[in-house]
């Protein structure tokens, strides 16, 4: 189904485009919302209902908190409501199948399971329209008063599988009034072919060595082949993600949109904290602004700063999925943030930058250990691997082969994860005359782009391999 989707994204596409540029302003957002539900319904025909109701939802809801604006209690009242109904749905399909495993085995008990399929995109969207009703309770957004264009917010395509979360409060005016100029579509173009690169030649390429090393059995691994198939994992999951964002923020510039980034660079990180506000904003940020402030934040006694953290951690990793490795790795890294706060950083910040680097990297990837394994046995299992503690030896050929036949695609991962690259194009411009940079943006830069076009393209074609990790969220 992932194969098809984005196969598909190609054919669907160029006919989205061209039908809304040919269309009058008033019925843009039409296009859309008809366009964004049919890619929605080719993954899951039947869920697109579901979307519609928290789209419906959500819009009384909006128009309700704006009629009670100066009756406080019953506009509490109103949000509260929205956030209870919004969750329900997100925990009734998410968690369900988890609180029915997890209560027949405290209790013994023989309850069936759901089984029901996951919305694809159900957190991202969730989340999204809960921010409009907050944003609009918080005066920080305007209520929306057309139906039509809330449903358009909500089922956006370019971003609605796997983000960015786009809050309401970031393109309330866009919603209504856009611009689509030449040069915001050609900077979509060339955002969504970097994205679109990133995720073809990058992260599916690496993610075939991770998949051939985490299906190895554990008692054949060597220590060196472990810590070599987490540091493929962690390059696969940050190009597979940063690319798919990269995507959507294309595909938003080519309609006139400006989503705001969600990644920054995050394996440049000199601390746990650091990386948390480089790897997935829009995710971290949600969390900040809707649950860590409005339980207090750090405006309270330190007790329950360091509780409205595991909250937020606890939150975080649940988000990510139904299983405890998830609420495990969430709550792994609000105890390094929490230690970070507690005095950590301070000392960290008067330590040799590639000492914090590598303390920061170190931790990461033993955070994804838990991540990557559903089960929690099998990724401590891995850990014994990659310390040593399991009866191992440290290489052997296999890993050998591994590294002869990836050494290349690390380096260009190492680089492409640092902004080496956009730095260097940034000299090379200020270094020439107008001429020379017009020649170069319009001749040089723009094969380039084609080059990655053309690559990934045929490679999507001809590909059997190409997961896309945060479907399942």
């Amino acid at each position: 189904m992932v194969f098809s989707s984005l196969t598909f994204l190609f054919i669907f596409l160029p006919v989205t485009l061209t039908l809304y540029f040919i269309s009058p302003k008033k019925f843009k957002n039409v296009v859309l919302l008809i366009t964004s539900l049919i890619f929605y319904a080719w993954g899951e025909p039947i869920y697109i209902f579901l979307m519609i109701f928290s789209s419906i939802v959500d819009y009384f809801h909006g128009l309700l908190i704006e009629k009670f604006r100066n009756e406080n209690k019953k506009a509490k009242f109103v949000v509260l409501s929205s956030v209870v109904i919004n969750l329900g749905l997100l925990s009734f399909f998410k968690y369900s199948d988890f609180l029915i495993d997890n209560f027949n085995h405290l209790f013994n008990t023989g309850f069936d399971t759901l089984d029901l399929p996951l919305p694809i995109g159900i957190s991202f969207y969730t989340f999204q329209t809960m921010s409009y009703t907050i944003d609009v309770y918080r005066k920080e957004a305007p209520v929306q008063r057309s139906p039509l264009a809330l449903a358009t917010y909500v089922t956006l395509f370019p971003q609605l599988i796997a983000g960015p979360i786009v809050r309401y409060q970031t393109v309330a005016e866009q919603i209504n009034d856009r611009k689509e100029t030449i040069d915001k579509f050609a900077d979509g173009v060339k955002r969504f072919i970097i994205g679109l690169g990133k995720k073809v030649l990058l992260a599916n390429n690496i993610g075939m060595l991770w998949s051939e090393i985490q299906a190895t059995n554990i008692n054949d691994l060597t220590i060196l082949t472990a810590w070599l198939g987490v540091f493929a994992f962690s390059f696969q999951i940050y190009f597979d993600f940063s690319g798919y964002s990269d995507m959507a923020i294309g595909l938003g510039k080519m309609f006139g949109f400006d989503f705001l980034e969600n990644f920054n660079y995050p394996y440049i990180s000199q601390s746990i904290t650091e990386f948390w506000r480089r790897w997935h904003i829009s995710l971290g940020t949600w969390f900040k602004d809707y649950v860590y402030v409005s339980l207090g934040g750090n405006k309270v006694s330190k007790i329950k700063m360091y509780r409205n953290l595991f909250i937020v951690w606890f939150l975080t990793g649940l988000w990510h999925g139904a299983s405890w490795n998830f609420i495990v790795w969430g709550l792994y890294f609000g105890i390094i943030i929490a230690i970070e706060k507690a005095g950590l950083l301070k000392i960290l910040e008067k330590t040799w930058k590639p000492i914090r680097h590598i303390y920061t990297i170190f931790l990461i990837l033993v955070g994804w250990i838990f991540f990557v394994f559903d089960d929690i046995s099998l990724g401590i299992d891995y850990l014994k691997v990659m310390f040593g503690i399991a009866n191992v030896e440290l290489f052997n050929t296999q890993f050998l082969f591994y590294l002869s036949n990836y050494i290349i695609l690390f380096i260009i991962l190492i680089i492409s994860a640092t902004p080496f690259m956009k730095n260097k194009y940034i000299v090379i411009l200020n270094r020439l005359n107008y001429r020379q940079k017009s020649f170069y943006e319009k001749f040089i830069v723009a094969f380039i782009y084609f080059i990655i076009l053309f690559i990934s393209t045929a490679y999507l074609v001809d590909a059997t391999y190409n997961p896309f990790l945060y479907f399942r969220f």
